[in-house]
């Protein structure tokens, strides 16, 4: 798995940050590439990387401010040119159906594959394959929505010396072993799955909160995340003007991450009246109380392991 930031900028873009967008790669995992919002210009952020746009199968909005959603009717439509058939899915709050079919049908855009739209709401559970994807409410202007992802947990690796002890040896046999409940072998008897495996690995889980406020009630969507991306879009010493203007600051996404036992926490959504210069002090004044805590840029990579 691997997050690359194509946009870290809050409301307006900069010559430094574009508007939010980010994906979440699961070639390895799925063959596919999850994206988390759409603002404007993100089809050229993503000209700037090797991400294939037909690759990407699933978006996830957060809510319906233009820095979110801007970039998504064109998007969309260069993915169809550029030789996508696969379909897609879009999740993300009430109106976010009408906006994206209103966009295509005024612009006459035909699209070569089919969109399916999932209208998100609080603690919904959305069932993706190996993962889980946790949706809560989050407190913004208008109805914003944070998603926790949850990697289901993978199987322990196979006790050969159990295994050798019942006499079966090295072979196939034992990749059905792994892949079955259970396995009847001749002359030995039933092995069952459950006694010849090790203990489960941890899926991972990468919980992203976009626009808000903070409160403590989404520790329960950042708990135990290996990797929290969290809105902080003022600095510390800015925190009226963010409650006032529903968002946060860098001191209160580490404070989050901290009592969320998170393992890592990654900044974004940046406001334009910091320049470049200021990345070091914001970042600094979430390391006070979360010291593993990194300023994601556009085009920032991280790999979760």
């Amino acid at each position: 798995m691997e997050l690359i930031f194509l946009g870290t900028g809050a409301g307006v873009p900069s010559k430094e940050r574009n508007v939010s967008a980010i994906a979440l790669s699961l070639l390895q995992e799925q063959n596919s590439i999850w994206l988390f919002d759409c603002g404007e210009a993100t089809q050229h952020q993503i000209l700037h990387t090797s991400l294939k746009p037909r690759k990407i199968n699933k978006i996830f909005i957060t809510h319906m401010h233009g820095d979110h959603i801007y970039g998504l009717p064109g998007f969309l439509s260069s993915r169809s040119f550029q030789g996508g058939d696969t379909p897609l899915t879009i999740y993300g709050p009430k109106g976010l159906k009408q906006y994206v079919e209103t966009s295509l049908a005024l612009s006459e855009t035909h699209l070569a594959y089919a969109i399916s739209f999932v209208e998100v709401t609080d603690q919904m559970v959305i069932e993706a394959g190996q993962f889980q994807v946790f949706v809560q409410l989050l407190e913004h202007g208008i109805p914003c929505f944070g998603y926790r992802v949850v990697e289901k947990d993978k199987p322990g690796e196979l006790l050969v010396n159990k295994l050798k002890d019942r006499g079966i040896e090295p072979g196939p046999i034992y990749q059905e072993i792994k892949e079955n409940d259970h396995v009847t072998i001749p002359h030995i008897g039933t092995i069952y799955r459950k006694d010849v495996l090790g203990e489960p690995n941890r899926g991972k889980i990468i919980s992203l909160i976009g626009d808000t406020r903070f409160s403590k009630d989404h520790i329960r969507l950042a708990q135990n995340a290996d990797i929290l991306i969290h809105e902080a879009t003022f600095g510390k010493d800015k925190q009226n003007l963010a409650h006032r203007y529903f968002h946060s600051t860098t001191l209160e996404a580490a404070q989050l991450a901290s009592e969320s036992n998170c393992k890592h926490l990654i900044l974004t959504h940046i406001s334009s009246r910091y320049q470049q210069e200021a990345n070091e002090q914001l970042l600094q004044e979430a390391r006070e109380i979360f010291p593993n805590t990194e300023l994601a840029n556009d085009f920032s990579r991280f790999t979760i392991t």
